[in-house]
């Protein structure tokens, strides 16, 4: 299904409203009490990406495909998810499946939708959820510790690198810290990633505020940038209303309303750009008279494994790839005078794509 991002929170937050819009269909109940979304509820959006018509113009194509990302609705979280309280176990177990979250907090007031805490604190909100995660990151880690102690304790050296690494990650969880596995190598790394920890998911704030708020902010925003600010995450401002009645109109409708909010583009493409680059994403192009196409890849993906994303043909009989960047192209605003300037590259086996690279792949059939 590709890169999936999930998005959490807790019950009457507006995640299925924020996921409603996301899609622009109704697949998501949205309802006044917890626990109105059981299953996941998944949807795949296109990547904005202005970058698209420039070049489709360039090359007169007749289509453009851009990139795309999925979203997962998970229902809400509360207290004692953990220990699988409000179906905690089920709804843990989808986060689980996803590259990463975006975690909506309710940042509005409103007498006609009820907090499931009974007021309006958004660090205590966050905290739940994250308390919750740790929570069972601990308890996922303890059994594993259990079944390989065993296994330790004879000649099983995979066994006993694990133990090893799961000591020094409840040390830490159990401190309330996080677990930083940056500086692991890659046999540990390996081992980490197959614990699933939720834990070590990359996040994103979702500020869901008032539709007064939805430029500037508003006091219980202002304390989430704040907070995420302190731990080296990103948080962003949405009003899910507006953004529900944003996805009901059509591109002529949509600009207006835009405009007359004062707000530069809508909520929802900052929260996919941000869901894009929080998954360390970079997009690459093909780009011709058929047609204009966004590739989405791993940010460090080498040529020919880039190439395998159109074919895996490409991959195998990968020869060169010849290369220029979007910044480079629109300075000529041709291929052929960019080429006769010299501005096309010829990259191997071992060149990095970078973002807004401009590919044409050669290989052997």
């Amino acid at each position: 299904m590709g890169f999936q991002c999930g998005i959490i929170g807790l019950p009457n937050v507006g995640k299925s409203t924020l996921f409603n819009a996301l899609t622009r269909t109704s697949l998501a109940q949205s309802a006044n009490y917890p626990f109105c979304t059981i299953e996941p509820n998944i949807g795949e959006v296109d990547v904005p990406d202005e970058r698209l018509n420039i070049l489709s113009d360039i090359n007169k194509s007749l289509q453009i495909l851009p990139a795309r990302l999925t979203f997962v609705d998970i229902a809400g979280l509360v207290k004692g998810a953990s220990q699988g309280e409000g179906l905690g176990n089920q709804f843990l177990s989808n986060i689980r499946e996803v590259d990463a979250v975006a975690h909506v907090v309710r940042c509005f007031e409103d007498q006609n939708i009820t907090h499931v805490n009974g007021q309006i604190n958004p660090i205590d909100d966050i905290e739940i959820i994250e308390t919750e995660l740790l929570l069972s990151d601990i308890d996922n880690l303890e059994k594993r510790h259990s079944s390989l102690e065993k296994k330790a304790k004879g000649n099983d050296k995979e066994a006993k690198e694990k133990v090893v690494l799961i000591n020094a990650i409840l040390n830490q969880l159990n401190q309330g810290l996080l677990f930083d596995d940056s500086l692991l190598d890659e046999t540990n790394k390996k081992h980490f990633s197959e614990f699933g920890l939720l834990t070590s998911k990359r996040m994103i704030y979702v500020c869901n505020v008032d539709e007064e708020s939805a430029g500037t902010g508003n006091k219980y925003s202002k304390i989430v940038e704040q907070y995420a600010l302190s731990k080296n995450m990103k948080a962003i401002k949405i009003s899910a209303n507006i953004e529900s009645q944003i996805a009901q109109l059509d591109d002529d409708e949509r600009s207006e309303y835009i405009d007359s909010l004062g707000l530069k583009e809508p909520g929802l493409n900052i929260l996919i750009k941000e869901g894009y680059s929080t998954l360390d994403l970079v997009t690459y192009f093909t780009s011709g008279p058929k047609e204009t196409r966004a590739w989405t890849i791993k940010k460090f993906t080498l040529a020919p494994e880039s190439a395998g994303k159109i074919h895996t043909d490409f991959e195998k009989g990968f020869i060169r790839a010849e290369t220029i960047n979007y910044r480079e192209l629109i300075e000529f605003n041709d291929y052929q005078k960019a080429k006769d300037a010299g501005k096309i590259r010829l990259e191997g086996k071992e060149y990095e794509v970078q973002d807004g690279d401009i590919m044409n792949f050669r290989f052997n059939n």
